[in-house]
């Protein structure tokens, strides 16, 4: 059943059932106050679109937000959790219906993955990176690869890792060595590629390689099964956040893949890659976007119990003032984020370069505003009881991956330049 329907079904079941309930986030053991008017995210949404997001607010707020300390602690892959989210649609959010996934639009993925962020921001970041790999496969798959791997993915019975990055070819992506040589009916792949999320873990592995010569115009993408023989897995990393998903190092060593197991044509890897990545980075701003919301509502009830000086911190002008930015760096964020999502989906000229300004702007100033939660804190935000320490290590890495923000100024200089 097309999980579009189950979201439908879920939102209005939620409605009287869960969502009746205070989708307020308890955090630091404060009960929150409303969200302000000023800064809530479902405003200038539809009534369809808010339905989706009680619903990602709710699920966040019981099933990832209680868990998100021990998650991050323990080093938690949390499955079970991510299955449920799935059977709420969340699995294939932008996947066609006809293969179990919910078909909904990019803006509406990007409110759904700012919901869930407010409860966990690594477990939605890895959330974001599966529904960009089932994707990958439901846009330029055929239809037999569409059957075969889609319908899993989209119900998270199986798990999907991108590998792109590699130990010497980073931000410059086309420079990738990892070969498949072709051999009759498969490709021999060779290589190995690094900071692979879910590695290991994972069931699935979309993997770039080069069939061809040097370039972009040499690198195609073949879907990779955990179990394939030559392929292993380095050791688990330890990370400074992002530790509810594990991240390893994907090597392959003469593994025999297919042929019948390559997205679309030869040469057309890096192509698919870069359209992957342009979602993929509204994908991790919108996750920036979550960590941000929680952490202004977090300040401000700190601001409003905290005293010092005979007086609660809220009545300090300056914090005021600081408190004020936030919001607007948060609302400004948001507003960016949802018109790249527009054009992406409208498939506009300038979707390309609001993708990248939205990475850029929307993960520094995010972190900018988590960052500034944790000072106003003082010495309790430097504690693990406290979830603003979290959110700050989990969204550092946003102005890294899906292409660094230094890579995000050249495209869209590159824009600017060429246009003109």
């Amino acid at each position: 059943m097309a999980a579009v329907g189950t979201l439908s079904r879920v939102a209005r079941w939620g409605a009287c059932n869960v969502i009746g309930r205070s989708r307020r986030l308890i955090f630091n053991r404060i009960q929150k106050r409303g969200i302000a008017a000023s800064i809530d995210p479902s405003i200038g949404l539809t009534d369809e679109q808010k339905e989706f997001q009680k619903v990602a607010f709710d699920f966040a707020a019981n099933e990832m937000a209680p868990h998100m300390a021990e998650w991050d602690q323990k080093e938690m892959f949390p499955v079970e959790t991510m299955r449920k989210a799935a059977q709420l649609g969340f699995g294939g959010i932008y996947v066609q219906p006809d293969v179990g996934g919910s078909g909904l639009s990019r803006l509406d993925t990007s409110v759904i993955f700012e919901a869930l962020s407010t409860g966990c921001v690594s477990t939605t970041a890895y959330i974001s990176i599966h529904n960009m790999c089932a994707w990958m496969i439901d846009t330029f798959g055929n239809a037999e690869q569409r059957e075969k791997y889609c319908p899993d993915l989209c119900t998270m019975e199986k798990f999907a890792s991108y590998c792109l990055t590699e130990p010497g070819s980073g931000s410059d992506a086309a420079s990738l060595l990892t070969t498949a040589k072709r051999e009759g009916d498969h490709y021999i792949l060779n290589g190995s590629k690094a900071f692979i999320s879910g590695g290991g873990d994972t069931d699935v592995y979309i993997v770039m390689c080069r069939t061809g010569g040097k370039g972009p115009k040499g690198i195609s993408c073949l879907v990779l099964e955990k179990g394939t023989p030559g392929l292993s897995f380095g050791k688990k990393e330890k990370k400074v956040g992002w530790n509810s998903q594990p991240t390893r190092a994907v090597i392959f060593e003469d593994c025999a893949v297919p042929v019948a197991n390559r997205l679309g044509e030869e040469g057309q890897g890096f192509n698919i890659a870069m359209k992957g990545l342009n979602g993929g980075r509204i994908n991790i701003a919108s996750c920036s976007l979550g960590a941000a919301h929680a952490c202004v509502q977090l300040a401000r009830d700190h601001l409003c119990v905290r005293k010092q000086f005979g007086e609660t911190l809220a009545n300090n002008q300056f914090l005021q003032f600081k408190l004020a930015e936030m919001a607007t760096k948060l609302v400004a964020s948001r507003l960016l984020v949802r018109e790249a999502a527009r054009a992406l989906q409208e498939n506009r000229p300038d979707a390309v370069s609001l993708c990248s300004m939205a990475k850029l702007f929307v993960t520094d100033e995010c972190f900018t505003v988590c960052n500034q939660a944790l000072q106003m804190h003082g010495g309790y935000g430097y504690l693990k009881d406290y979830a603003v320490q979290q959110f700050v290590r989990d969204i550092r890495v946003h102005q890294i991956l899906e292409g660094t923000n230094e890579v995000m100024r050249m495209i869209i200089a590159r824009s600017l330049l060429t246009e003109s």
